[in-house]
């Protein structure tokens, strides 16, 4: 039967959130997804008069052609799978996935040597910023069980923060771009010992409203590469590279991570940010406001939504709001400052636009929860 759900959400990702044109070519990556909503998406793209192209993969066949691959099928990989992405004019990752944990224990060189040929040439060098490009979860009994919930509730949550008014959300993000857009020094305090300065001067800021990413509620820009001083302390679990990571400190020293820490995680946090040079410096800083998304989930595309949060990411920064960081990573860490998390502020050029998670200036309490709900 089909689940008029799926067929809801298609459309928003080939309508709004790609925006796909007639002739146009689609590349639909489906990973542990079912086939009825890539098919929805094949459906929804063809009635645009647009072109879907579709690869399907596996979780745990990836991890098994990472953990025993070497260097030339990870570069052949990449070449042919960049000649493919160089050809389309948008891509749909519908990611979901029985275990997030799947690529814990694969070793640390094959996870470096995977990225550097493969994820950096054919998604963070090309997908990222020469497509049109959205990526998505896709609601499975793991996310559930991290969410804390039953798997019939989680998909009712997915299917609700997946297809909110993200014009009305677009409308209301315009004046914090704008903010951001006009800001030199921003200062963030949080709980535990988080008191960090920089600049994000003359860099772009990029308003997410349902374009990259589903569910979306955030704008991003870049500190200053060299900018950063102080303390960050992420109060928001993390799985990267297939550990996880909780209660993650950095220490910053003229944009340069000199320390860092981790309650849980601890020993594998040097090889992270060993991987490169640009590793160690900050690729984007985030404000986030979804108000559906209100608890970490351990899943990167929710948590980084959490109204009240924000990210300060270290690796790669995106091209359209640059600061000249280049690495193989890009990792991002959340911290929520609503009061039930232990409160913050955001402040821009000595002016607090939020506490404890809410928005206080006039022109940005549109984004508060309360107000996008009603949208």
């Amino acid at each position: 039967m089909r689940d008029v759900r799926m067929t809801e959400l298609a459309k928003l990702l080939i309508e709004h959130s790609t925006a796909m044109q007639a002739g146009e070519h689609l590349l639909i990556e489906a990973f542990d997804a079912p086939d009825a909503m890539v098919i929805e998406l094949i459906n929804a793209c063809r009635a645009r008069g647009a072109h879907p192209h579709v690869v399907v993969r596996s979780s745990r066949i990836l991890r098994s052609l990472v953990e025993g691959g070497d260097e030339t099928q990870f570069e052949v990989m990449g070449q042919a799978d960049l000649d493919r992405m160089k050809r389309m004019d948008a891509y749909i990752g519908l990611r979901g996935g029985f275990n997030v944990n799947e690529m814990s224990g694969v070793p640390e060189d094959r996870l470096k040597a995977w990225g550097a040929l493969y994820g950096k040439p054919v998604h963070t060098q090309q997908r990222v910023n020469h497509t049109r490009w959205c990526v998505l979860r896709w609601p499975t009994p793991s996310m559930a069980q991290l969410a804390g919930t039953s798997t019939e509730a989680f998909e009712n949550f997915y299917f609700d923060v997946c297809t909110l008014d993200y014009k009305a959300m677009a409308n209301a993000a315009a004046a914090l771009q704008a903010r951001m857009v006009a800001t030199n020094d921003v200062h963030i305090k949080g709980p535990g010992d988080t008191d960090l300065r920089f600049s994000i001067k003359d860099i772009p800021a990029i308003p997410c409203t349902g374009s990259h990413n589903i569910p979306d509620g955030e704008v991003f820009t870049a500190p200053v590469r060299d900018s950063i001083n102080g303390v960050i302390h992420y109060n928001t679990p993390s799985v990267y590279q297939g550990t996880t990571f909780r209660n993650v400190r950095l220490v910053f020293k003229d944009g340069r991570i000199v320390e860092h820490d981790a309650e849980v995680g601890a020993q594998q946090l040097a090889a992270i940010f060993d991987t490169d040079d640009g590793s160690r410096y900050v690729g984007e800083f985030a404000i986030g406001f979804n108000p559906y998304v209100l608890e970490p989930m351990m899943d990167i595309l929710f948590d980084e939504k959490i109204a009240g949060s924000l990210h300060f990411t270290p690796g790669q920064a995106y091209e359209d709001a640059d600061n000249g960081n280049r690495s193989d990573i890009h990792w991002d860490l959340v911290l929520i400052q609503r009061a039930d998390y232990g409160g913050g502020e955001i402040i821009f050029d000595g002016e607090t636009i939020r506490r404890d998670g809410e928005f206080i200036v006039d022109d940005l309490l549109p984004l508060n929860a309360d107000q996008l709900k009603q949208s």
